[in-house]
């Protein structure tokens, strides 16, 4: 008799863990460049089911982080395999593996709230803000957090993107998570013998609730309060002589070859193929050659700038007095030089600078291949042919904060420039490309993103994709956008969304404690 126990233990732990690794999949599979959005919920309620223990409440909580645990790992390995792709597998499968603790995290969550025996659309909505509060957790921390991975960043296509707009994109991702949490109280309450129309209302109400709030959003996304103004915009795309860590090598070659570019444009333009652009954006590293301190790469520049009749919005390396450097974009504007610029303010752990570089080293040789960044200051905007400009420079796109201010600032358009060369022909650059379609819909405001090697793109500002380069090409992109003034509610509550879903999370797992403890 024991021994049939404990076999049908083992077996239920073994299906328990597959569907546990399912789940993180489907989530890995919602993500571009696949357009499955609709694969993320279903994770969702995959997960929540063998984490509720397909509507027991009897789980152990250091069995529901174990399950969270595994589903962390079914999302983030085949999601993050581009940060190795030139350093060895060990940096992303650590990466994968440290990050998987905030989804073992939100399973233990999970698993307190069940305990608590609410009723299921309830549970649901509880469920669901402790899946925001563990990805506030994960953007914050270590090193300033890790905002990879956010179910937003997988609905550019999806339905619920109008939600971006109301509550950014911690209310996109709640919204994602609540349509999750809902299924699998749905599913729960229809497998019931007892089951009826009063049961299934509320898990029906919680799982239509995202979804019918985004459907009531997009007149407000798609309004059009700008009064006819526009401007138009080039983004250049040079690419580089080769890919991986040491692309940058040949840095006159990358620098000549958005010049050449750039040349080409203005060709275009007496022409008559294509409009003068107002204003033109390189990406992030067209020149690490700093141009404030060589005057070669000075004169390059202004010439490109004086070719094409536009100002240049330049992403340069600069080289400070102390040796340290900044990543940053300098308004360029022809025979005038240099202007306005912004300094990179949210830099990259173990790429840009290496925090305790003297333990890290112990580990792979290419930790000294890491930079020695310095954060910069400011709010983001600079200004070029007179108009306000939100840089967003990379990595900086990921971060709520970083654009939420820039257009709180007056930001009209939005830039984002990038260079995707040391990740090859991986996913990286398309998921990246989506955080720039969800930040559009989040603050109203154009996009233009400029990339070395690609993908560049011209984003409207309800998330579509109105032009894009294909990858290892150089390109040019004009378009005219609209310069918007007015501002999302997402822009002006900023943070506010996500702290409340953190903070009713915290409540919940308060109330869930106190609740088990009396029963």
């Amino acid at each position: 008799m024991k021994r049939d126990i404990d076999r049908r233990t083992l077996t239920a732990v073994a299906r328990d863990s597959v569907l546990a690794v399912l789940s993180g999949v489907l989530l890995f599979a919602s993500f571009p460049p696949r357009p499955l959005w609709f694969l993320a919920p279903l994770g969702i309620a995959l997960l929540v089911a063998v984490l509720c223990g397909y509507g027991r409440r009897d789980r152990r909580l250091r069995a529901g982080f174990g399950y969270g645990y595994l589903a962390g790992l079914g999302f983030l390995v085949p999601l993050l395999p581009w940060i190795g792709v030139y350093v060895g597998p060990l940096p992303w499968l650590a990466l994968a593996a440290a990050e998987a603790v905030f989804v073992g995290l939100f399973g233990l969550g999970t698993v307190a709230i069940a305990k608590a025996r609410w009723t299921p659309w309830v549970t649901a909505v509880a469920v669901a803000a402790g899946w925001s509060l563990t990805e506030w957790w994960r953007s914050s921390v270590p090193f300033g957090g890790f905002p990879w991975g956010r179910l937003a960043f997988g609905q550019p296509e999806g339905w619920l993107l109008p939600l971006a707009a109301l509550g950014g994109a911690p209310l996109l991702s709640f919204g994602v998570a609540l349509t999750g949490t809902g299924l699998a109280a749905l599913a729960a309450a229809a497998s019931r013998r007892t089951r009826s129309p009063r049961a299934l209302a509320g898990p029906v109400a919680v799982t239509a609730a995202a979804s019918i709030v985004a459907f009531a959003a997009v007149p407000y996304v798609h309004a059009d309060d700008t009064g006819g103004r526009t401007i138009t915009v080039a983004a250049i795309q040079g690419s580089v002589p080769r890919l991986g860590l040491d692309f940058n090598a040949q840095r006159r070659a990358v620098l000549d070859n958005h010049v050449r570019r750039t040349y080409e444009l203005a060709d275009d333009i007496v022409a008559g193929r294509a409009p003068r652009p107002d204003v033109v954006v390189w990406p992030e590293n067209a020149s690490d050659i700093d141009p404030l301190r060589n005057a070669d790469a000075a004169t390059a520049i202004t010439a490109a700038s004086q070719a094409v009749g536009a100002p240049i919005l330049v992403g340069a390396v600069l080289v400070n007095d102390d040796g340290t450097t900044t990543n940053s974009v300098i308004v360029w504007d022809g025979a005038d030089g240099p202007g306005e610029q912004h300094d990179k303010r949210i830099i990259q752990p173990f790429g840009e600078y290496l925090p305790y570089r003297s333990f890290f080293r112990l580990f792979s040789e290419y930790a000294d291949q890491a930079g020695n960044f310095v954060p910069g200051a400011g709010n983001g905007v600079v200004h070029a042919a007179g108009l306000p400009f939100g840089v967003a420079t990379c990595y900086e796109v990921a971060f709520d904060r970083a654009l939420t201010q820039s257009v709180r600032d007056g930001a009209q358009v939005i830039a984002v420039p990038t260079n995707n060369a040391t990740f090859g022909d991986t996913e990286m650059t398309y998921q990246q490309l989506a955080m720039s379609q969800v930040r559009a819909v989040e603050h109203g405001r154009a996009v233009i993103v400029a990339a070395t090697s690609g993908v560049s793109a011209i984003i409207a500002t309800d998330g579509t994709v109105t032009q894009r380069t294909p990858l290892f090409t150089p390109a040019a992109l004009v378009a005219q956008v609209p310069l918007r003034d007015d501002t999302t509610l997402a822009t002006r509550l900023g943070p506010i969304p996500e702290y409340l879903l953190a903070f009713a999370a915290i409540g919940a797992l308060i109330a869930a404690a106190v609740r088990a403890r009396r029963a």
